[in-house]
């Protein structure tokens, strides 16, 4: 046998009463693993037991620790009838399997029962014995990282990035499945939460196994997702980068590092930040001696027959190009060719990763998208799910043609999504097409320093990604290109759209801002392929009108680029929804914006006309306001390009479209005006929904990537959240005007809530904010928001030592404002079953330190704090179901109740892992049916993140001359103090 799981009971508290009578509960345990089963003695009339259970040994295959989750249930036993259940806990053996990860799971783990909640805790301790397989046919990839984080995490070096991994596995839902004998909720529930385990660790196992295929160690910014199908099934999706990554393990790693070239300064990771004084969340520079480079290997993935492949990467014309005779002509020819080389042996030369070393991108086209709608069927043979992989992989061979098309080999920032009602399944993919750096590309270390690397190339740092990667005179759509306002050198657009991050050496202008497209359609019921055809049709014109709105909303700010940009298309009953959130920023490189200008047919009538200037005097004042909010000066920089008119002949074929620009008053601004044509009522109703996004409150900031743009000067105070909103429609006769005011109100009053409760940071910025909108029932519509909120030094003094002492905000409490739902759940609260809930109970703490609460964040570092070690995934599926909603506080208390409940068990396993925080946190499904009537409802969610340890950075000095092990592990916060 190549492993030996033990697992031992220890003790049980909080039990809830079972037995009327005495007021106790008569409680023992079952453990399970696979199909063996052990039982604990019963521990006769106590809420709070003590098994001290033998070890409980299991000889298993490594492959089963991996697919299986240890199961134990706590029962309360009756000597005449069945016994009753208390609740169960599902623990994940994979981070046991990690070389350098835990070697026990021991703590406090909260029992659940999927209809009432946590119901006391227990008490276990986990231990695995792996022996050597030398077995070359054995299907477990034991030993490969997995990471959520989309970027290469902190505390590791990547050697290679392999490139993209894709599976899943398809299964019948145990809800939609017909049996004889009656099947209770809860059985239910728990069926449907033992399955999705397990598909979970068979597909981690799967995509573990093509990784070390392509001879990589690690998987970094693993999607993963689950597809609820009704009654056609259940598909469980994953999508990732596989790297192989090195672990700095030298304590001096962590330490910050002098600005001046040293000795020291060789050991640090690209990722790590060589400065104490920023932020500690982007990479640093490469230094000698590191590698970073693309394998050569064959990508491990499925091959496809598409004549997409055929198509040239290069340009036909790009030696003739305008630029080519000035810097970088020849270069960035051969630049293609070498990157082609590097990326043409795989399938899908996709990266799910976000942010990257500086230098990495050498030039960046453009968002690419694919959507398509198919009609969903039921899966007859499990193990076979061709028709889904056939799905995907036509929707990827769509987003790499359209890559080729813009002159990119790559696309990176890549992620897919669903969108189900009923039979109708709509399919998302997006990216940002990119031409990666050929020096990154090739195995073997990278000499020299960046700067000397960029200036031998003529690839000057801060601007070369936004210069263009296509030919201007044979461009795949019309738009308008001028000289890069840093280098004056190259061409770049007037506008960038990307899903990444921010650059690290981006030059950026002011601050940054949230800034989102809201938009809702009515569409006929109608079923099965009337349904899909509906929607195909109005797939596009929302596509069309949420970039019409992004634009808008960008010029309005005064900015002239987004990152992050993630779009939502949400399929309903009756109705579609589109969201789009971004962050935009004003980019040093590009030019000036232009301002907006109304134009179109307007009536003989004198107040329509006053109208129409009244409405463009507000826009050009909102623009101007923007401009001094978000402090973008950009005259600091240099007087403009004096060629700006170049750009009217590369419309040559589109002759009709120039004659009318030219006819336009183009004045406002003293550049091109972005022209907002008003032909009917809607398109007037259009601009005052522009005008209507009221700016953040002073001393508030928001974005939704990782860091701010335009701050660097965070604290250590950071505050994650969580908040759901649910709104019932009122009338079944809405037009797609209210439709669109109700669910812009909707965004518009959550972010106002938000600001309002975490007045107590300003000045803070809400980063990572990241909406879902989803239409769980005819008439409802739901947003669900995660972010974390950080403060920052408003007097742009670098912070040095602080009392690490976190702000506790106010809970939000349930209410209930006309037909809206609100729930706002605050993390860094402590759960009403105490402190201890948290507590590392595997391994002492350091003799002067204090173990906090474990500290969650959607955001891949933490600021003031080192991470020193990754002790795995968390990848958590839970459902809650209750059969009296009025009573438990309606759907406000309910999932309030809940979402609390989910933060308390993953910080339990964190805690029993050894660690002290959760990076990278995302909610990734929040699935609501509710049922009025009868006084039901039912929730389903899905968590995941990455366990780490971690240490603040005024405590590295101690930790580096005591080096951490396994019996000590550096758990210390600070002496932080959470109420």
């Amino acid at each position: 046998m190549p492993g030996k799981l033990k697992v031992k009971i220890v003790a049980g508290r909080h039990l809830p009463v079972m037995d009327r009578a005495s007021d106790l509960t008569d409680a023992f345990v079952e453990v399970k693993f696979g199909n063996t089963t052990f039982k604990t003695d019963v521990y006769l009339k106590s809420l709070n037991p003590q098994w001290n259970s033998e070890w409980f040994k299991f000889e298993v295959d490594d492959e089963d620790l991996q697919d299986e989750p240890l199961q134990i249930t706590v029962l309360d036993h009756d000597t005449y009838s069945a016994n009753d259940a208390i609740g169960k806990v599902y623990i994940d053996i994979d981070p046991l399997l990690y070389s350098e990860a835990a070697t026990v799971i021991s703590g406090w783990f909260p029992i659940y029962d999927t209809i009432h909640g946590i119901r006391g805790e227990i008490n276990v301790v986990v231990k695995v014995d792996l022996f050597n397989d030398l077995n070359r046919f054995r299907q477990s990839s034991c030993g490969v990282k997995f990471f959520c984080t989309t970027s290469i995490p902190k505390c590791y070096r990547a050697v290679i990035i392999h490139g993209f991994v894709e599976e899943l596995v398809v299964n019948e839902d145990p809800e939609y499945q017909w049996i004889d004998r009656i099947r209770t909720p809860r059985a239910s529930n728990e069926a449907r939460q033992r399955l999705i385990s397990l598909m979970s660790g068979e597909l981690q196992r799967k995509i573990g196994l093509k990784v070390l295929e392509m001879r990589g160690n690690a998987v970094v910014g693993y999607l993963q997702c689950f597809d609820l199908e009704g009654e056609s099934g259940l598909v469980v999706r994953a999508i990732g980068t596989a790297c192989t990554l090195d672990k700095l393990s030298s304590p001096a790693a962590f330490l910050p590092a002098c600005n001046s070239p040293s000795k020291e300064m060789k050991e640090i990771p690209f990722n790590e930040d060589p400065n104490p004084n920023t932020h500690s969340s982007g990479p640093s520079t490469p230094l000698k001696n590191q590698t970073y480079s693309f394998s050569p290997s064959k990508s491990y993935s499925r091959q496809s027959s598409s004549s997409d492949t055929d198509l040239s990467l290069t340009p036909k014309t790009g030696m003739g190009s305008g630029s080519a005779g000035k810097e970088g002509g020849p270069f960035k020819a051969l630049l293609r060719q070498q990157t082609q080389s590097a990326l043409e042996q795989r399938e899908f030369p996709f990266f799910t990763l976000t942010a990257f070393p500086p230098g990495f991108l050498v030039h960046v086209g453009g968002v690419v998208s694919a959507r398509s709608v198919k009609l969903l069927d039921r899966i007859h043979n499990p193990d076979e799910p061709e028709t889904r992989d056939a799905w995907w992989a036509e929707i990827r061979q769509e987003i790499k043609s359209h890559a080729k098309a813009l002159g990119c080999h790559a696309v990176v920032g890549y992620s897919e999504s669903t969108s189900i009602c009923e039979e109708v399944c709509i399919l998302s993919a997006s990216g940002t097409a990119a031409v990666l750096n050929p020096r990154f590309l090739q195995d073997g270390t990278v000499e020299g320093c960046l700067e000397q690397r960029l200036l031998e190339e003529n690839l000057p740092a801060g601007c070369g990604f936004c210069h263009i990667p296509y030919d201007e005179l044979n461009m795949p759509f019309p738009a308008h290109l001028t000289y890069c306002y840093n280098c004056r050198k190259q061409k770049v657009p007037d506008v960038l759209f990307t899903t990444i991050d921010l650059p690290i050496d981006a030059t950026v202008i002011g601050k940054g801002c949230l800034i989102q497209a809201r938009l809702c359609r009515l569409k006929k019921k109608a079923q099965a392929e009337a349904n899909a055809t509906a929607i195909s049709n109005l797939l596009p014109f929302m596509e069309y009108e949420v970039h019409t709105q992004l634009m808008n909303k960008l010029k309005l700010k005064g900015m002239n680029a987004l990152f992050g940009l993630r779009i939502q298309i949400t399929v309903g009953e009756n109705m579609l929804m589109g969201l789009a959130s971004a962050t935009g920023v004003y980019l040093a490189a590009l030019p000036t914006p232009g301002g907006i200008q109304i134009a179109g047919k307007t009536p003989n009538d004198g107040s329509y006309e006053q109208h129409i200037s009244h409405m463009q005097k507000k826009i050009n004042d909102t623009i101007a306001k923007n401009k001094e909010l978000y402090e973008i000066s950009p005259l600091i920089i240099g007087s403009p390009i004096p060629e700006p008119r170049q750009r009217s002949r590369l419309l040559r074929s589109q002759s009709e479209s120039s004659d009318e620009v030219t006819e336009l008053d183009l004045s406002h601004g003293k550049k091109d005006a972005f022209v907002l044509e008003i032909d009917d009522t809607d398109a007037m109703e259009d601009v005052h929904s522009l005008l209507t996004d009221v700016p953040p409150p002073s001393g508030f900031y928001s974005c939704n990537t990782e860091i701010m743009p335009g701050i660097n000067n965070w604290t250590s105070e950071i505050q994650m959240f969580t908040s759901v909103r649910v709104i019932r429609l009122s009338s079944l006769n809405l037009t797609n005007q209210a439709l669109n005011k109700n669910f812009n109100d909707l965004c518009e009053n959550l972010l106002k809530s938000l600001y309002f409760k975490l007045r107590s940071m300003i000045p803070c910025c809400l980063c990572h904010v990241n909406f879902t909108v989803s239409l769980p029932e005819d008439e409802l519509i739901q947003v669900t928001v995660t972010a974390v909120a950080i403060t920052f030094d408003k007097n742009q003094a670098l912070q040095t030592t602080k009392t690490h002492v976190e702000k506790s905000l106010q809970r939000g409490k349930p209410v209930m404002d006309g037909s809206i739902v609100h729930v706002s759940v605050t993390v860094e609260k402590a759960s009403p079953m105490g402190e201890g809930n948290f507590r590392n109970r595997a391994t002492p703490p350091c003799a002067s330190s204090t173990v906090g609460v474990v500290k969650m964040t959607p955001l891949s570092f933490i600021p003031g704090a080192k991470i020193t070690k990754y002790l795995g995934i968390i990848n958590m599926f839970f459902i809650r179901e209750t059969t009296s909603l009025r009573e438990e506080g309606g759907v406000s208390g309910f999932l309030h109740a809940f979402i609390a409940e989910v933060f308390a068990m993953v910080r339990a396993h964190v805690a029993a892992l050894g660690g002290n925080a959760v990076v990278s946190y995302i909610m990734k499904q929040c699935v609501f049916m509710e049922n009025p009537n009868k006084n039901q409802a039912q929730c389903l969610i899905n968590v995941s993140g990455d366990a780490v340890v971690f240490v603040r950075e005024s405590e590295l000095e101690v930790v580096s001359t005591q080096q951490p092990t396994a019996n000590c592990q550096p758990s210390c916060t600070g002496g932080e103090v959470t109420t």
